[in-house]
């Protein structure tokens, strides 16, 4: 296999303070504490529904966000070996609770001419992970962008997480971690090929 990867970027895009009913979750973050029971006027409590609507604009911040526009920028690049970014920590909601869950996610894809800056993979994880989700679709999500909008010949999307809503809650089994993969083009047809990702990914773990 040919060693060597693209240049990371360090060009950061504009975040823009895009409009969110701070208000309105403020009003609803009061009456949750009405409903269980609690006093909302105390002193402890007097400033958590501003804080409440400030946390979910930060965490549903990819609902307003294209991920595809971190995929604009490639460059025409004479490379046709696996191109790897592991270990790419996020941190999402999981839409059935609304509580977080979080982990690592592995991206590789076989180059069609064209190759991302590094840290787009990145971004795009972050735009995919930042609204109500499901851990399986986000795992799509990120294969089905890198095949239609970069082009590659193979992407293999692997990611591994710890859901709180069955570590905090519910069957309460803490160290419980999820992996979902996606595979597509030659990743997908080609054994050796997705022996030979799989083994990038996880090869060089210590046991």
């Amino acid at each position: 296999m040919k060693t060597g990867s693209p240049s990371c970027d360090a060009d950061v895009p504009d975040r823009a303070d895009h409009a969110v009913d701070h208000a309105r979750i403020e009003r609803a973050a009061r009456e949750i504490l009405l409903a269980v029971g609690e006093n909302p006027d105390r002193e402890g409590l007097l400033e958590t529904p501003a804080r409440v609507a400030r946390m979910y604009a930060e965490m549903f911040s990819g609902l307003h966000t294209d991920p595809k526009v971190h995929l604009r920028k490639a460059f025409t690049e004479k490379y046709d070996e696996i191109v790897l970014v592991r270990d790419i920590a996020f941190n999402s909601v999981c839409e059935h609770h609304l509580l977080p869950f979080m982990g690592h996610a592995h991206i590789g894809y076989l180059p069609n001419g064209r190759v991302l800056g590094l840290s787009k993979l990145a971004r795009v994880v972050e735009a995919l992970s930042h609204r109500p989700q499901v851990q399986e679709r986000m795992t799509e999500q990120i294969a089905d962008l890198l095949v239609h909008d970069l082009g590659a010949k193979g992407v293999a999307v692997v990611v591994e997480a710890s859901h709180t809503c069955m570590t905090i809650r519910g069957v309460r089994k803490p160290g419980s971690v999820c992996v979902t993969s996606a595979m597509k083009g030659l990743f997908r047809s080609n054994i050796s090929s997705r022996a030979e990702v799989m083994s990038l990914i996880y090869g060089g773990r210590s046991q």
